[in-house]
């Protein structure tokens, strides 16, 4: 994602957009999908921005609390889910369908391994699943 910030020629009015890319950019204001909020004009175009950049070791800190916040969650709900779900590995995907399927009653809920693909695979037989962030307990 890309965030432009984009000025109308016909009333000099600013404001911000995000795109999939800047091909996307180039692709919508072509196909005149893209105008002005203010005056409805397709004479837009994208100004130049500047990187959002950490400026200061204090910033530098503060998102370095923050991610250490975000870290320390991740890491509860990981012991949560150790504690309390079986965990079933590289056989999530036989497991999960024999839940789904066969109605079979687990003593606990499941966790494992599978990837994007797999998971969306899931999600088109209509067998609901979660995708959490793991954080490997060798990370730092």
């Amino acid at each position: 994602m890309i965030k432009y910030e984009l000025k109308c020629n016909s009333c000099q009015n600013k404001f911000e957009s995000w795109f999939g890319s800047s091909k996307e950019y180039e692709r919508v204001k072509k196909l005149k999908l893209l105008s002005c909020v203010k005056c409805k004009s397709f004479n837009v175009d994208k100004s130049l921005m500047s990187p959002n950049v950490i400026s200061s070791k204090e910033n530098i800190i503060k998102n370095s609390d923050k991610n250490n916040k975000i870290k320390k969650k991740i890491i509860e709900y990981q012991n949560f889910i150790k504690n309390n779900f079986e965990y079933v590995g590289d056989n999530f995907l036989y497991e999960v369908r024999s839940i789904h399927y066969n109605k079979k009653k687990p003593k606990k809920g499941i966790y494992g391994k599978a990837s994007k693909k797999e998971v969306k695979e899931l999600k088109d037989e209509g067998i609901d699943t979660e995708v959490i962030p793991w954080i490997k307990d060798l990370e730092n």
